[in-house]
């Protein structure tokens, strides 16, 4: 296998398999608390629209703060930041224990402990994420992406294994210490991360006077304004490759990638199955999306015409679900929709993560937590309507037809704008060239 290709190429760096390790470690801690988290909820309230208030409470600084956040990822030094949000949240999960363990729960407190989750981790996500990606050359970032996919999904099974198994013999409040712990593990090996040489590493903050090395204006003006929230929106905003990203990303989200409950509306109705089938086709999703990462980490230098395409290849594989005869027909299709669409959302995060400035990116970053909040939040009531309006098969028909048709009207609008005109050149004096065109 060519070196330069291989998807495991970002763990030949020492500080990345050190990452790596310590994201495997979090996430499973993080699984392990939340594999326990919703039924503590329900113990506590009884009320299965508290759990799910819950989970809305600590996503909703995400849609509300996230430019903050990402603000403050590029004021700071990344790897303090990533630190500090660490160990804060590990201080939180620790709080929680203590209050579990002595009874002080009650339902106003685990919200507020919510919402003070939710408020560190518009840091702590874009901290982290650029924090990898400065371990690897700017080439190898798809690979630290798709190995850091790898490391969620394997930190995902063994935290709810743990989850279970914890809680069974040690008590709900050593979920909350394991997690905790997880953390502090975290924050303490970030001191010692170094760059691989020829990392893209974070600009220095702007000095007075310095504006024309900061944004490439050559204004010269004082590039303090470079620092703030609005500075990254509007970058956000007149990048245009962003703005499709972001476009391809949210159709796809709303209208392709809710599969937990097109899929389990299809399996269960209109194929006759069970929950048992459902578990099955859940793990070829799984299985699926793991043979994606592998895929998208080989990537190299990706972009938005390729998450576009791929993002209607996995919406055309969605429509033909829509029609699936029997349960064994739509597992042969849900393989390759999985694949497909974790390739993209690597492809997509490489994009979102190298192509900013390297002084803007927590701010991209930001822009980008509050939009997919958003459509996060929008998505399951809007596929849900559609459910009621055209069934289960009708859902997963029209909405790849949506996501398609919409990706290739972008296309055509992309390729017109595109189109070069030519422009006259003033016709030389006597003796000169003969009046020609210039592209």
């Amino acid at each position: 296998m060519d070196a330069s290709r291989s998807p495991w190429r970002s763990l030949k760096y020492r500080s990345m398999r050190w990452w790596s390790v310590a994201n495997f470690v979090s996430n499973a801690g993080t699984w392990m608390q939340l594999t326990v988290q919703n039924l503590l909820v329900l113990h506590i309230t009884g009320s299965a629209a508290a759990t799910g208030l819950s989970m809305s409470v600590q996503a909703a600084p995400a849609l509300l703060m996230s430019l903050v956040g990402g603000a403050a990822v590029d004021r700071w030094p990344r790897k303090l930041t990533a630190a500090v949000s660490q160990a804060l949240l590990g201080a939180v999960a620790f709080t929680t224990a203590v209050l579990v363990a002595c009874g002080g729960l009650d339902l106003t407190v685990l919200m507020a402990l919510a919402a003070v989750t939710g408020v560190i981790a518009t840091v702590d996500g874009p901290a982290c994420a650029l924090l990898g990606n400065d371990l690897v050359p700017p080439e190898d970032v798809p690979s630290a992406i798709g190995v850091g996919s790898l490391v969620h999904s394997a930190g995902r099974l063994a935290g709810a294994a743990l989850g279970g198994v914890t809680v069974a013999f040690l008590g709900t409040a050593a979920a909350y210490v394991a997690n905790g712990v997880s953390f502090l593990f975290v924050a303490s090996v970030i001191p010692f991360l170094r760059p691989a040489y020829g990392a893209l590493r974070q600009a220095a903050p702007a000095r007075r006077g310095s504006g024309a090395a900061a944004t490439g204006t050559g204004t010269g003006r004082d590039t303090a304004a470079d620092m703030t929230v609005r500075q990254g929106l509007m970058f956000f905003m007149r990048r245009p490759r962003l703005v499709a990203l972001a476009g391809v990303t949210g159709i796809s989200a709303v209208f392709g990638r809710n599969y937990t409950l097109t899929l389990a509306v299809l399996v269960t109705g209109p194929l006759a199955g069970d929950a048992g089938s459902f578990g099955t086709v859940s793990t070829v999703l799984a299985v699926g999306g793991i043979v994606g990462a592998v895929l998208g980490a080989r990537l190299r230098r990706p972009s938005v015409r390729l998450v576009g395409m791929l993002a209607a290849a996995g919406a055309l594989l969605q429509v033909v679900a829509g029609f699936s005869p029997s349960f064994a027909v739509l597992l042969v299709l849900v393989l390759p929709m999985a694949v497909v669409e974790s390739v993209s959302d690597t492809a997509g995060k490489t994009v979102l993560q190298t192509d900013p400035p390297a002084h803007l990116r927590g701010r991209v970053l930001g822009v980008w937590g509050s939009v997919s909040t958003g459509w996060g939040l929008a998505g399951p009531p809007a596929l849900g309507l559609l459910m009621e309006l055209a069934g289960a098969r009708g859902a997963l028909v029209v909405g790849g037809l949506i996501i398609a048709g919409s990706i290739g009207a972008g296309f055509l609008l992309r390729g017109r704008r595109e189109v070069t005109v030519p422009v006259l050149v003033r016709e030389a004096a006597p003796g000169a060239g003969a009046l020609g065109t210039a592209a």
